[in-house]
């Protein structure tokens, strides 16, 4: 009877495990229906950026844009949005956004494949970028 009982408590579990990566374990690109390309969130812009965050637009849009969409909103198919609460600074720290630039992203939130370096920005830019994403982080509640 005991061993009956073990087993049925296994199985519960293993269901509600289950269940509950099904309801709440899928990144926004396991469950999108958008057309490819579509962006993947909605953005709230600031009423203002920073001088800092200014610079980190225009280099975003020049090296980060096409792939991770205007304002950092990802699109379906290609790049996950960078305004998402996986990209918080306490998950993804600003040396993050470093490490990604200089060597590449395995695949491992999201189901786009690797990211590949990114060639012709440097420390500085990368900087510059992350403070325009976090500044668009703030405004729409990640931290």
């Amino acid at each position: 009877m005991k061993t009956t009982h073990a087993i049925t408590m296994i199985a519960l579990v293993g269901a509600a495990a289950v269940g509950g990566y099904l309801m709440l374990g899928k990144t926004a690109d396991e469950t999108a229906t958008a057309a490819p390309g579509a962006p993947i969130v909605t953005v709230a812009l600031p009423a203002q950026l920073s001088e800092n965050a200014q610079i980190g637009k225009r280099a975003y849009e020049a090296k980060c844009a096409a792939c991770h969409g205007v304002n950092a909103v990802g699109q379906e198919g290609v790049a996950p949005p960078l305004v998402h609460k996986i990209y918080e600074p306490g998950h993804h720290g600003d040396l993050s956004f470093q490490r990604a630039v200089k060597f590449g992203v395995k695949a491992h939130h999201w189901r786009f494949g690797d990211m590949a370096p990114v060639e012709g920005l440097t420390e500085g830019d990368v900087v510059m970028i992350t403070r325009y994403v976090r500044e668009l982080q703030r405004e729409n509640g990640i931290f």
